[in-house]
This record gives structure tokens, C-alpha cells and sequence, in this order.
């Protein structure tokens, strides 16, 4: 009993003193850091089958099918690549860093839920519906962006390869090459998250689509400047395969941005005017009903036979 009667009832609408706010961040975190390094263990173990994962597109498209001494006697001009690697502690800590990141990634679902149950107290029913809604169109963007990444990666290492000069061999370090597809399956997954922004913003009040419309020259060349400084590669190829699905989707996201505006103009008509600016009024008179009868007063009887009523005082008064 005595326990019973210490625990606190929990703020329906998540208030509580900072100190609370701390420690439920802690736990979080800590749930969140648990379930990372659960699956970066158990990945572990398979990291040789993650490895390959994302050698084999890359080794089919460039790689040496020969030894060094049959690659003398091969032909001059046609260039290839050896995956290679160096180093005493080298596969060791390649298998550190693709454990975790495996765990990074696998498990997200965890870590997610931990931050959307650290922030939907706050929200408001309408605000948690559109987040759930974000949430839940984010996921597949970056999985899009991610496999958009590695499809195209091999045809880009093709491009790069060429670039070899003829009659010698590319070694290619199996480290640098898993950095160089993870930077472009994480920098292509967070940019297929630009039109959800976007989104987001206009869903909120924030923006137009017709101020986003007007915005698509600028925004095109932005979307071009950014591919070139994100795209971990240097060859033009990479980045016309990066900045080209985010500026359709770009433009995707103008589209459904007009729409959501002319559905809250047909439910608000007076959305668009300034705070200050007085919207038009309705003068036009309106029919009246039937009057309903007022109730009688209850009488009440005076000693002088007067006609008095329940206030205490005749009709006189």
C-alpha cells in the first residue's frame, strides 16, 4: 500500500518537472544504445556476408578475374581493379566498423520508437497524425535513397574506372571502398528526405506551394551545387545520379503542396489574408424564426387581497 500511494498519476498531456524530462531522456537513450550494440554484436558474427553484400555489385563490374602476373599478359587497354586490403589490424577494425553501423542501421525501428515516445507528449492529436504521417513516408524514402545508391554505384565505379591509366593495375582497399558506399547510401537516403521537408513545412503553415513553385530555379541549381559537394566521388556521373530523382521529387512535392492549398482555401476562405486586414463581411439579413412564448410568473397571495407576484411586491410597485 505504501507504495501504491507514492506513485505519482502521469500527466495525460506529458507535463512534468525538468528533472523528469532528464531521466526519461536518460532511459530512452539508454534502451536506444542497448538495442545498438544487441545487433552490432550479433552482425558481428556475419560481417563477412555484409561485406559481401556490398563488394559483389562493385567487384562484378570492375574487378580483376585474374591474378597479378596473368594481369602482364592481358590487354593494355582494358583497365580492371583488385580489392585489397592492408594492414595487420585492418580487418579487425573493418569488422568493428561494419558491425556498427549495421547496428546503426538495423536497428533504427528501436531507436525511432524511442524518440517519437520522448516527443509525442507534446504533440497535439492533429500534430501527432501528420508526424506518424511523416514518419511513416520517411522510412521508405530513405530505403529508396539507399537502394537508389546502390544500383547505381557499380555503373559509377565502370565510369571511374576508366579514368585508369593503360597498362596499370587499380588496387582498390576493401576499407576505403565500404566508406565510399556507405557515404553514398546514407548521403542518398537523406536527400530523398528533401521533398518531405517540403512537405512538412507546407503541411504546417510555413510555406506555399506557389511560393515552392516559384522557387524552382533556384532550388535546381541548389540541388545541383549540393550533389557535387555531398557526392563522395568526383566524376559528373555521380552527381547527375543524385541531384535527378530529388529534383523530380522535388517537384513532386510542389504538386501535392498545391493541392493541400486548395483544400484548406476551399475550407477556410479567408486563409490568405493578413493578420491585420479585415475580412469581408456577410451583410446580408438572415430570416427570423418564431418567437417562443416567455414562461408566466408564478402569483403568489398578499394579506391585503392585493395581486402581488413571487418577488415579494405588488404589480403596483
Amino acid at each position: 500500500m505504501a507504495n501504491s500511494a507514492r506513485k505519482k498519476v502521469k500527466d495525460p498531456e506529458g507535463r512534468m518537472p525538468l528533472v523528469e524530462h532528464l531521466r526519461e531522456l536518460r532511459n530512452r537513450l539508454a534502451k536506444s544504445v542497448v538495442a545498438i550494440v544487441v545487433v552490432a554484436v550479433v552482425a558481428a558474427f556475419y560481417y563477412k556476408d555484409i561485406i559481401e553484400v556490398f563488394k559483389h555489385p562493385i567487384q562484378q563490374a570492375i574487378g580483376c578475374q585474374v591474378s597479378f602476373s596473368e594481369l602482364s599478359q592481358k590487354d593494355a587497354t582494358k583497365t580492371c581493379g583488385n580489392i585489397t586490403m592492408s594492414g595487420l589490424v585492418g580487418p579487425f577494425t573493418l569488422m568493428v566498423k561494419v558491425s556498427l553501423v549495421s547496428g546503426l542501421v538495423l536497428s533504427s525501428p528501436v531507436w525511432l520508437y524511442q524518440l517519437w515516445a520522448f516527443l509525442a507528449p507534446g504533440l497535439h492529436k492533429t500534430e501527432k497524425k501528420y508526424a506518424l504521417g511523416f514518419v511513416a513516408a520517411g522510412v521508405p524514402l530513405f530505403a529508396a535513397g539507399a537502394y537508389f545508391a546502390y544500383w547505381a554505384l557499380p555503373a559509377a565505379a565502370k565510369v571511374l574506372i576508366d579514368f585508369t591509366p593503360s597498362g596499370v593495375t587499380n588496387l582498390l582497399p576493401l576499407d576505403e571502398l565500404i566508406d565510399l558506399v556507405t557515404r553514398l547510401v546514407v548521403v542518398f537516403g537523406l536527400s530523398f528526405e528533401l521533398p518531405l521537408l517540403l512537405m512538412m513545412l507546407n503541411f504546417g503553415g510555413i510555406l506555399s506551394g506557389r511560393r515552392m513553385l516559384g522557387w524552382w530555379r533556384p532550388m535546381v541549381m541548389g540541388v545541383t551545387v549540393f550533389a557535387a559537394v555531398a557526392t563522395p566521388t568526383v566524376d559528373p556521373f555521380s552527381m547527375f545520379l543524385l541531384a535527378g530523382p530529388i529534383i523530380v521529387l522535388y517537384f513532386i512535392a510542389v504538386a501535392i503542396a498545391l493541392v493541400n492549398d486548395k483544400r484548406k482555401q476551399r475550407a477556410n476562405p479567408d486563409r490568405d489574408l493578413d493578420d491585420d486586414e479585415a475580412a469581408p463581411l456577410d451583410l446580408t439579413p438572415q430570416p427570423i424564426g418564431d418567437s417562443e412564448p416567455l414562461p408566466a410568473l408564478p402569483e403568489q397571495s398578499s394579506t391585503d387581497g392585493a395581486h402581488s407576484t413571487g418577488r415579494g411586491y405588488d404589480d403596483a410597485t
